[in-house]
């Protein structure tokens, strides 16, 4: 009983970290698409996140200017 006590939680610790994960790739209010190599990554606190850069353009975000 404890063993499955202990995974549950182990599973649910887990789940809850890798929701509270930032995105691969965030379209800010702005429509840009910054993925964890942009600049502005970090500083993007207002956005529509996006598994792909690809996804973001498709939904009409741009990439940043260089």
């Amino acid at each position: 009983m404890k063993i499955k006590f202990l995974s549950l939680l182990v599973v649910l610790i887990v789940s809850v970290s890798v929701q509270a994960a930032d995105p691969p790739v965030k379209k800010s209010n702005s429509g840009i698409c910054h993925d964890t190599k942009s600049s502005y990554y970090q500083q993007t606190k207002n956005f529509t996140p996006f598994k792909t850069i690809d996804e973001c353009l498709k939904s009409g975000g741009r990439l940043p200017k260089k």
